[in-house]
């Protein structure tokens, strides 16, 4: 096997330094709380995992290829691939339709997916360029971006559902890093 860069080295303390990041910005803004932390180190130690998932393994040592260069990405949807990988995809972006939701401000079904596509676009590009300039282990896929938008959708519908039940509203609340928003009155308003 040829020789990796270490994931962990790099994940803990690119995932640490967001926290504090985060926890700055709450400070901040006078909102840290301890549920509000909460969302800061599980956002922290998510995009943590999305990193070492995803961009690694990164190759020391790989042998150059003697055939023609062939991009690493797929553009074909639906074709070839496998129904486990979408389910993963989808599962692995299903916390961020949760997280999303809780950090920006008026989450619209359509921002939240926005938000969502966009990080899954980035996730795709990174896997690219890594796998052309840093002799990365992944190719960019536009099924893995079609099933991870997806998976964040399902996770904002999960969300959504919980926030309409009253006993849950005041609780989910107090993750938010903003001010409540309901597109329509809630029961106890």
């Amino acid at each position: 096997m040829f020789g990796a860069v270490p994931v962990l080295p790099v994940v803990i303390p690119l995932s640490t330094a967001l926290f504090v990041v985060l926890i700055a910005v709450l400070r901040a803004r006078r909102w840290l709380t301890l549920p509000r932390a909460a969302v800061a180190a599980a956002l922290s130690v998510y995009a943590g995992g999305i990193l070492a998932n995803t961009v690694f393994p990164i190759y020391l040592d790989r042998p150059p290829s003697e055939g023609p260069w062939i991009p690493p990405v797929n553009f074909i949807p639906v074709v070839g691939y496998e129904w486990q990988d979408a389910v993963v995809n989808m599962l692995v972006f299903l916390p961020l339709g949760i997280l999303v939701p809780l950090l920006v401000s008026r989450p619209t079904w359509w921002r939240v997916v926005a938000v969502i596509a966009g990080i899954s676009v980035a996730v795709e590009l990174a896997q690219f360029i890594t796998a052309g300039l840093a002799a990365g282990g992944h190719i960019a896929d536009v099924n893995d971006w079609l099933c991870n938008t997806a998976g964040g959708a399902v996770g904002f519908g999960l969300l959504t559902v919980l926030t309409r039940l009253t006993v849950a509203t005041s609780l989910i609340d107090r993750f938010r890093w903003h001010e409540p928003y309901r597109s329509e009155p809630h029961p106890d308003d």
